[in-house]
């Protein structure tokens, strides 16, 4: 019987769970076409622009961040009220290991990502004459060992921005879309030189199955956000073990009476009340030599 309970409980949102995978591939196939796109057109543009060695750099890393981080902010926007707007299957373990996400949705979810991340690397290639230059690699200058953890820490931001903005409940969760797309942009910006800022296994997985698996060590961006997922869980659930909320109060609230008082007049309350003590100070000293004077004449 208990087996059956928990069969049919699971049977029962089975339906919500393949709609919503469904719209989770959709919505990867969108981040992931705009934001490839947008690598592979500055692979495009590098090729055929002679800039200065360090000013092309920076700007082409500067515009890999930029696609980015947009790409998330504007398909996050537009998906977050259907699916969440994960698209990213690092993202969707963090859910899971919190339990937002049950057993089913977190598969397909996953299974939604990977796939979509295929398509749209597949799409990208088929509407550019170029091969694809859109893979994640490790530059050089680093070993797999750094790759890894270089992977892990930016995922964990990545992970901590989707819990703490999105999961968490409070006044600015609308706007959680913007605050994640800016952290990608962020993380980017650190690590795109250095592995390609994967933080997504599904963004480095459907690149390669398209161009065959061309760069090694792809399992780093296997173990990295893997490991990213976890640390990020963990410091949210430290977060959320010693209440965070109580050690700033009303950080979220839009109650204006939750604001600083008037520096002004709490400056004059502190000067008012320091010339009353004065006073009375004052007052009791008088008053203890007038006693002090009527006690001789008696």
């Amino acid at each position: 019987m208990r087996e059956n309970f928990r069969w049919s409980s699971i049977s029962a949102n089975l339906g919500e769970d393949i709609a919503a995978a469904a719209f989770e591939f959709i919505g990867t196939v969108f981040f992931l076409l705009f934001g490839l796109g947008g690598i592979q057109a500055a692979a495009a543009a590098e090729s055929t622009i002679d800039n200065a060695p360090s000013t092309g750099m920076i700007s082409h890393i500067m515009y890999i961040a930029t696609c980015m981080g947009l790409s998330l902010l504007v398909s996050a926007w537009l998906f977050f009220r259907v699916t969440g707007g994960l698209f990213n299957p690092n993202v969707s373990l963090a859910l899971f290991l919190i339990g937002v996400l049950g057993p089913v949705r977190f598969v397909l979810y996953c299974i939604a990502q990977l796939v979509g991340g295929i398509a749209a690397a597949a799409i990208v290639r088929s509407l550019t004459s170029a091969p694809l230059g859109v893979n994640t690699s490790l530059t050089p200058q680093i070993n797999s060992a750094q790759g890894v953890f270089i992977e892990m820490f930016i995922t964990a931001a990545l992970v901590i921005a989707v819990l703490m903005l999105a999961a968490e409940k409070h006044e600015a969760t609308p706007f959680a879309p913007v605050g994640i797309g800016l952290t990608l942009f962020a993380c980017h910006l650190f690590a795109v030189y250095y592995t390609g800022a994967s933080m997504n296994t599904a963004r480095s997985f459907g690149p390669a199955v398209v161009s065959g698996f061309p760069v090694p060590n792809h399992w780093i961006y296997w173990l990295g956000p893997f490991l990213g997922s976890i640390l990020g869980t963990g410091i949210y659930a430290l977060l959320k073990h010693y209440h965070y909320w109580d050690l700033t109060p009303h950080q979220a609230t839009g109650d204006f009476e939750k604001s600083p008082d008037d520096p002004v007049e709490g400056a004059k309350r502190a000067l008012t009340g320091k010339e009353n003590r004065d006073d009375v100070q004052r007052d009791g000293a008088s008053e203890g030599t007038s006693g002090f004077g009527n006690e001789e004449r008696v």
